[in-house]
């Protein structure tokens, strides 16, 4: 499942090379959902990004959800399709998950989330199908996505389901953001 992975750079004098061209090096696993990967593609870390004659690897380290403050993440991920492990999970399975990515204040389920996948981001995600298709739930909806679809998700209780019977593969691009204060005391509220 290796997804190729071209880098742009600048020689000593300023011209446009190719720095890398090769597999991407980080793809999270999951040994529960052998079929599943996650890569991370790139990551910056500050608005603007800096650019650099040739830039450091920065997806090497712990996997993280999220962006860090004022970055970035590209990753692309394979999803197989749905099988009762996800089904199987319990809140307190579910808040674990997603603090190995990161983001335990970010898993709903149990705290009105529907399902065990269900979780918040302070980000604004690009989200494309590549191949496939996947249902992205929300509190009392769900939106099916085919190849070709681009999600805009802003900041919204969701989860990813996979229904279709065969993978799908779709690639995200979280921007760092901030809850503005009208939404955050509305998100305090129904919480």
């Amino acid at each position: 499942m290796a997804t190729r992975r071209v880098v742009t750079g600048h020689d000593e004098t300023g011209k446009a090379i190719v720095i890398e061209d090769g597999p991407a090096p980080f793809v999270h696993l999951n040994p529960a959902r052998p079929d599943y990967s996650s890569t991370d593609i790139w990551r910056t870390h500050a608005t603007p990004a800096p650019i650099v004659h040739r830039a450091a690897e920065p997806t090497l380290g712990p996997r993280r959800q999220l962006p860090t403050r004022h970055g970035t993440v590209v990753r692309i991920n394979v999803m197989p399709p749905d099988d009762e492990t996800i089904d199987r999970m319990s809140p307190a399975q579910s808040q674990a998950f997603f603090a190995s990515l990161g983001n335990a204040g970010g898993a709903t389920f149990g705290k009105g989330g529907r399902h065990p996948m269900m979780h918040r981001t302070e980000t604004i995600d690009y989200a494309i199908v590549i191949d496939g298709e996947v249902t992205m739930l929300l509190d009392d909806s769900e939106v099916v996505l085919r190849a070709g679809d681009v999600l805009v998700q802003c900041g919204t209780n969701h989860a990813w389901v996979n229904r279709s019977g065969k993978p799908c593969t779709i690639a995200f691009v979280l921007v760092d953001g901030a809850f503005d204060e009208s939404l955050q005391a509305s998100l305090a509220q129904a919480g």
